[in-house]
């Protein structure tokens, strides 16, 4: 699920189902993908992802395994001043 504001990007589309062995290889799959990620290939640092509620940092980052996860959520962060 990715937030609202990417999904304008994707047609409306918030949800997607992709087959990936990876939450790397599952963000890449998005239709909003060059949005997620910079021009290093690195998560951009203004979003959280969650595979089934879990920090994504908490499951071995982009390289870690999805096995049976059912849900990556892409929370953009909020920030002000």
């Amino acid at each position: 699920m990715v937030p609202t504001m990417l999904a304008a990007q994707a047609e409306g589309r918030r949800s997607f189902d992709v087959e990936a062995e990876t939450a790397g290889e599952a963000l890449r799959a998005l239709p909003v993908a060059d949005l997620l990620f910079n021009e290093r290939g690195e998560l951009n640092r203004h979003l959280n992802v969650y595979v089934d509620g879990t920090d994504l940092r908490e499951r071995g980052g982009l390289d870690g395994p999805l096995a049976s996860a059912r849900e990556i959520r892409v929370v953009a962060m909020v920030s002000g001043g």
